[in-house]
């Protein structure tokens, strides 16, 4: 396996009005420390709710999520984390191995260190993509008296399988225009069904992501395989997917109902791999109706 080189830690930036954008987000800023890395929370509270620790993708820093937060706040408490190498997350630094410290049980750790950082009793762990990977294997091998775990879209590429579908080089094209500059207009070229504010956040907070942390979780969607940790994870777990989504096509999707029987899986009609941003309302109306019924 081909080693993941070590970004410079100045190579990730975050400008004044992608900070600015914190002053609209209705959530408070928790910190907690895991191994040496320290990770930045949003907390939507209120803190008497069921907790939902909610895990971003591959390039989502935590504030790219605030429109699903703020949609299921009150009945539940929703917590989105600054997945590490993102937003205003540390880096993993100069970890050992291939993927760097980006591996599926370094981001585990992560979520064990928040759940006992912020002492979140019974939570719900929900995950979108790599969120999604990473919510799987916490689930199985945290320990943790979880009340449920919902995985959105879940990456199913890995060994022996099919590559994921969107390529490194794309990721990095995106990367490469944050850091120079870039707007609403050029990041809805890549992705035009999106929300006009969700596509503002990206271009704002995008440059926020290390490098080494896309590369390295990349090569992990090949080298780390879902199914290793899927028909381990306990029920209630609810698996809802894109009906477009090249990620979990209807293939992925049979193969994860047979491998594990007590999950639930819900299709999305209309969306692709980015669910709750193809389409907003039905995702959100979905997600409500599973986290109800977790309470």
């Amino acid at each position: 396996m081909t080693t993941i080189p070590v970004e410079p830690p100045h190579a990730r930036t975050l400008g004044q009005p992608a900070l600015a954008d914190l002053a609209d987000v209705p959530a408070t800023s928790r910190w907690v420390s895991s191994g040496g890395v320290r990770l930045h929370v949003l907390d939507y509270g209120p803190p008497d709710a069921v907790p939902v620790l909610v895990l971003p993708g591959i390039t989502s820093p935590a504030i790219t999520m605030d429109f699903v937060a703020r949609e299921i706040a009150g009945p539940v408490r929703p917590l989105v984390l600054d997945v590490r190498g993102r937003g205003l997350s540390d880096d993993a630094g100069d970890a050992p191995g291939p993927l760097r410290g980006y591996d599926l049980d370094s981001y585990a750790a992560d979520v064990t260190a928040v759940l006992s950082g912020l002492d979140l009793a019974r939570p719900v762990l929900l995950g979108h993509s790599m969120g999604a990977r990473i919510a799987a294997v916490a689930a199985v091998t945290g320990g943790h008296d979880l009340r449920g775990t919902v995985l959105v879209d879940p990456p199913m590429s890995g060994p022996g399988r099919g590559p994921y579908p969107t390529t490194l080089e794309a990721f990095l094209g995106q990367l490469a225009q944050a850091r120079r500059g870039t707007d609403a207009d050029e990041v809805a070229r890549a992705w035009p069904r999106w929300p006009r504010r969700e596509q503002e956040l990206r271009a704002r907070w995008l440059s926020s992501c290390s490098r080494t942390a896309i590369e390295a979780t990349h090569a992990g969607f090949e080298s780390e395989d879902f199914f290793d940790a899927w028909p381990k994870v306990p029920a209630p777990v609810t698996l809802i997917h894109g009906a477009e989504s090249p990620v979990v096509t209807p293939a992925g999707a049979a193969e994860a109902a047979a491998a594990n029987p007590a999950a639930r899986l819900v299709p999305v009609a209309g969306a692709g791999h980015m669910v709750f941003w193809d389409e907003p309302a039905t995702a959100l109306s979905t997600l409500r109706e599973v986290l109800q019924a977790l309470r």
